[in-house]
């Protein structure tokens, strides 16, 4: 994205990432013979600027979770660049780096798994848990670990007295709590939230989002938060961007997104969240099929075959990511030129 990020200055951005993907091969037959490939995340562009949220949203299977973990390389990409300016050693190529070098900036960029049931080890107690990053990274030991770990526990929330016992012991919100003091431990620069709040009753969602933001302000955190729920994203994010089959259609900031979109299949997004007030009810935008296979997409733009505004140009030419508004990209032929419905009708 290098005239989106040509007009930021560069030490206002904290990652890059340029034409990211990851292919994953579909083998079939007695030899597991290659027969095609799932586009998961195909040519991601965007950045994210220091101290900011970035929601990143979508249908369930748009590549939204593969994007977090492979710019994280949790995953390894396939192809693309991803640019992270470290404290330290300044702009790094993240998908070059062997081991050693990861392991020297991993410190910094950190991430909190969508289910605290299952991202936490059963067999180890919160203190191994919260204090395994630190002894890893040889940062602490003996009663300079324990000090440490209290001290994350006081800071999301929960009482050092809870050292000792094991994640059975504790409901959802309090095992997201300790998954959120886990990724605290190295004092990270980038932290990515892969649906954090997803699993959580409603009213355990607001304490967590708050806590995020709490940390997010007392200790200049960047937070990427994946998310399908519209109106969480719109609480927590600076900006947001939109993936449609592996693919960003929309990048912009979060009240410009929500009320003036400009790609119909964000559109289509906003029309579904629910509101309210009967008074602000509207006719909902149906789209028609199934969403595109990211085995065999579409050619093209991949929304086009459920697009209600679908003109020949649409079917055999892929529409780049343009600005067509001031810090506002979309990835449409006519964006700007279509009059788009946002959250609520604007007047």
């Amino acid at each position: 994205m290098t005239e989106q990020t040509a007009t930021l200055p560069k030490d206002d951005v904290l990652l890059e990432v340029k034409g990211l993907k990851k292919y994953y091969p579909v083998r079939g037959g007695f030899i597991k013979r290659g027969v095609g490939t799932v586009k998961a995340v195909d040519g991601l562009d965007l950045f994210v600027k220091k101290g900011e949220t970035l929601g990143l949203v979508g249908e369930s299977g748009c590549g939204k979770t593969t994007a977090g973990r492979t710019i994280l390389r949790l995953l390894e990409p396939t192809a693309g660049e991803i640019r992270f300016n470290d404290p330290k050693q300044g702009w790094v190529n993240v998908e070059q780096l062997d081991t050693k070098q990861l392991r020297a900036i991993r410190p910094n960029m950190q991430i909190i798994f969508q289910d605290p049931f299952s991202s936490l080890d059963p067999r180890m107690t919160v203190q191994r848990i919260v204090g395994e990053p630190l002894e890893i990274n040889k940062l602490a030991s003996g009663q300079e670990l324990k000090d440490r770990v209290a001290e994350l526990l006081r800071v999301v929330g929960m009482r050092p007295e809870y050292m000792s016992r094991y994640p059975h012991a504790f409901s959802g919100g309090q095992r997201q709590r300790l998954g959120i003091a886990r990724a605290l431990a190295l004092n990270p620069k980038l932290i990515v939230c892969d649906e954090p709040v997803s699993a959580l009753d409603v009213s355990i969602q607001a304490q967590v989002l708050n806590l995020l933001e709490d940390l997010q302000r007392d200790f200049n955190l960047t937070y990427i938060f994946v998310a399908h729920d519209l109106s969480v994203v719109e609480h927590i994010s600076d900006r947001v961007a939109v993936m449609y089959v592996g693919r960003l259609v929309e990048l912009a900031k979060t009240d410009d997104l929500y009320y003036t979109p400009q790609h119909p299949y964000s559109e289509a997004l906003m029309a579904a969240v629910p509101k309210p007030d009967p008074r602000q009810r509207e006719r909902p935008i149906k789209l028609p099929g199934e969403v595109a296979s990211p085995v065999n997409p579409p050619t093209g733009c991949y929304f086009h075959p459920r697009c209600r505004y679908v003109q020949d140009i649409c079917k055999t030419e892929v529409p780049p990511l343009k600005e067509v508004l001031p810090e506002h990209w979309s990835a449409c032929h006519f964006a700007g030129e279509l009059k788009l419905r946002g959250i609520t009708e604007t007047t």
